[in-house]
């Protein structure tokens, strides 16, 4: 172990609040409000998130991965359907996620069922990555044991030069997280943070506060 003592490591958040007027009605405007000043304050990949999924029996998992695209269908991220994500999806369609700015003392989190994005979607994004990107998606079977390095570079190098390499696997693809829960989470002094919770009923949104 380090050493370190890590009950000791606290940081005071003074930065400003979050009330219900600020908050708003819509969580998407308040949302997107938040992501552009994340942007703004040179937050490094703002875009990031922790992804939670399960298998049918409870077991949880997660990891951090790239928000892709947030409109008002859900949050959009993009991975191999073959990976543990995938599977897990596949049979517990259901997801949370989190981004944390830390510089901004803020966090979104965002709950929901998964559905799979068209295969139209997809390709639209696929051919938005980089080339090198485009080959590592259809080259490496994403969470299974491999070899060694040396084994995913053969594959990687083999795969680029199909004549192929440039197009979208079948079993990579956009998932989306169809948002029924965003909460915003502000961090305050002496540890009274702010957390405004939205909640999908019906067509429309309930807003209340959460003690933190």
């Amino acid at each position: 172990m380090s050493g370190r003592d890590l009950a000791a490591m606290r940081t005071e958040y003074s930065r400003g609040g979050l009330d219900e007027s600020e908050a708003g009605a819509d969580p998407y405007a308040l949302f997107d409000r938040w992501l552009d000043e994340a942007v703004e304050a040179g937050v490094h990949e703002p875009n990031a998130m922790a992804l939670a999924t399960a298998t049918p029996d409870g077991a949880p998992s997660v990891r951090i991965v790239l928000l892709k695209q947030l409109d008002r269908r859900g949050a959009v991220l993009h991975t191999n359907y073959e990976s543990r994500k995938g599977h897990e999806v596949e049979h517990n369609p259901r997801a949370a996620a989190v981004l944390l700015w830390h510089e901004l003392q803020r966090q979104v989190r965002i709950e929901g069922p998964v559905e799979r994005v068209s295969a139209e979607e997809s390709d639209a994004y696929f051919g938005s990555r980089p080339p090198g990107g485009r080959v590592s998606a259809a080259a490496s079977p994403q969470s299974q044991v491999v070899p060694d390095r040396a084994w995913l570079q053969q594959r990687w190098d083999e795969t680029a030069a199909a004549p192929d390499a440039g197009t979208r696997p079948p079993h990579w693809g956009g998932l989306r997280i169809v948002v029924e829960s965003f909460e915003f989470w502000q961090g305050r002094e002496n540890r009274l943070h702010d957390r405004i919770r939205f909640r999908l009923v019906g067509q429309t949104w309930d807003r209340d506060r959460l003690a933190p």
